[in-house]
């Protein structure tokens, strides 16, 4: 029997207490992360200083380039092409099938989520492949450098930063990168979130509510199967081709998208009294915090594993190409 969740009792309890002060810290803790590395003036005024790129540091040409210069920009185009065109087809089948209740779930914020990722990440190659087009195959005043197969568009004079790249282009000059703006910054994070996420929620399903916390009668539906598996299948391949970077420190956003969706549950359970879209998330068990600090814990391995994915991938190219790639 599924408790009410409309009165006082469900949530004047140590139990909601707990997991209020679990979800707050968790907050707390990542917004201190984001400030530590991206929102002071410090860390910035330091990367003017040093004129170095430091490993959170986005260029404008990394949302579009692949990490290996033998790889042409134009592959992964056409590999987020194809990925936004059938993540987009699935979310529109969800929705015809379901209506607006699919925003109940977690699965499907992330799945959003993903096909945001794969929209904002083709239009940002398009711009960037038609920008490298307008450059020439040769060497020209706007940056194309055959040696190292790289194009970089003109850094304008009045740039608030420039980054210095190692390395020197063919006329003998250093190769200068223009940092990325907000869109492009908000880009990569919305990359790091859904490769967190997706895990988490790819994996609860599949190890934990489909074998243990289903009905015996359920039977798994197509779309549920591909809701609960393209999405990673499209990010592995777009973290093959693509150059963003991984720093750890942005498990802060991944935790700020939970802690966002778990709070929403609360706010909408105080004022209906409906049944929870994962049985760990009701505050009438008395393990509720174990389950709560358990889900908590697994952001760890869930973001780590493509943090290992994207060293593995770094070091197999480095391998078999003889060369460092572009990371």
């Amino acid at each position: 029997m599924t408790p009410d969740t409309t009165t006082p009792s469900y949530w004047l309890n140590w139990r909601f207490l707990i997991c209020a002060i679990l979800i707050l810290a968790a907050m707390v803790i990542s917004v201190l992360l984001i400030w530590k590395y991206e929102g002071s003036a410090k860390s910035r005024s330091q990367l003017r200083e040093n004129g170095q790129k430091k490993a959170w540091v986005l260029c404008k040409d990394d949302v579009w380039k692949t990490c290996y210069k033998a790889i042409h920009p134009n592959w992964l185009l056409a590999y987020r092409l194809i990925a936004f065109s059938l993540l987009l087809s699935l979310l529109i089948a969800d929705v015809v099938l379901h209506g607006i209740r699919i925003l109940y779930f977690y699965t499907q914020w992330t799945f959003i989520l993903v096909t945001v990722y794969f929209g904002l990440g083709l239009s940002m190659s398009i711009h960037g492949c038609l920008q490298s087009q307008k450059g020439g195959s040769g060497v020209g005043t706007d940056g194309v450098d055959t040696e190292r197969g790289t194009y970089s568009a003109p850094v304008p004079e009045n740039a608030s930063v420039r980054i210095v790249h190692s390395g020197l282009n063919s006329h003998g000059e250093p190769h200068v990168r223009e940092e990325a703006d907000s869109l492009f910054l908000a880009f990569q994070i919305i990359f790091q979130m859904t490769t967190g996420a997706v895990v988490l929620t790819d994996g609860v399903f599949w190890l934990l509510i489909y074998p243990f916390l289903t009905d015996k009668n359920y039977k798994l539906h197509f779309l549920a199967a591909c809701v609960h598996s393209v999405n990673a299948i499209c990010l592995l391949g777009d973290v093959f081709l693509n150059r963003l970077r991984f720093p750890f420190f942005r498990i802060a956003y991944f935790v700020i998208w939970t802690s966002v969706f778990v709070t929403f549950q609360w706010i909408l359970h105080v004022f209906v009294s409906l049944r929870w879209p994962y049985p760990f998330l009701d505050l009438s068990s008395q393990y509720a915090p174990l389950w709560y600090f358990a889900v908590g814990i697994l952001h760890l391995p869930c973001f780590g594993i493509f943090a290992i994915l994207i060293r593995i991938k770094k070091c197999w190219l480095s391998r078999l190409f003889h060369s460092p790639i572009e990371m």
